[in-house]
């Protein structure tokens, strides 16, 4: 199950690319009821990932092609926003000290990789790249947050999992329904 949590973590680092060619429908419950997400691993991934929405959704706002697409981003920067303020409470409130954490909303490297390609991509591609590269991270963010709202061990960061999942899992409904009115 360990393997389970570092791939689990690894893959949203990644922003899932692993994941790229699954089915988009497909649920992440059966993960997330399985993986057990430690501390450590939840507090060093959110920060990193949560940077990589806010920075590619400002991307979006100026280069997407449709409105619909854009109108998504912006509601990314601002609940992506606010979770990360939420995030530095739960943190100081939390068990974890926050040497754990990492210091500041630096990007991991596979995440500026990711957000690199979508600056060298304009038009359709950008757009196309912007969506499907949001389908991946919300689908890993859900099962993140799902399995450390079930197994944390640190109940301020548990509740702040609870609190973050439906906003997430809004998020990833809102983005299938754009990938599906986007495609072809």
């Amino acid at each position: 199950m360990k393997t389970l949590t570092l791939l689990t973590a690894a893959a949203l680092l990644a922003g899932a690319p692993a994941f790229a060619q699954s089915n988009t429908t497909a649920t992440t419950t059966p993960l997330a009821a399985t993986t057990k997400v430690d501390t450590s691993t939840f507090i060093k991934t959110v920060p990193s990932a949560n940077e990589f929405e806010i920075q590619s959704s400002k991307l979006a706002e100026q280069q997407a092609t449709d409105a619909d697409v854009k109108a998504f981003a912006k509601q990314m920067i601002a609940d992506h926003t606010k979770a990360g303020e939420e995030f530095k409470a739960a943190l100081a409130q939390g068990q974890t000290t926050s040497a754990t954490a990492p210091s500041g909303p630096a990007l991991q490297p596979k995440e500026q990789k990711m957000l690199d390609e979508l600056k060298s991509a304009s038009g359709d591609q950008f757009q196309a790249k912007y969506i499907e590269m949001q389908t991946n991270a919300h689908k890993e963010a859900v099962a993140l947050f799902s399995g450390y709202a079930k197994s944390g061990d640190d109940p301020a960061m548990k509740e702040f999992a609870k609190k973050t999942l439906p906003t997430l899992q809004m998020h990833e409904k809102h983005v299938k329904e754009l990938a599906a009115a986007h495609q072809g």
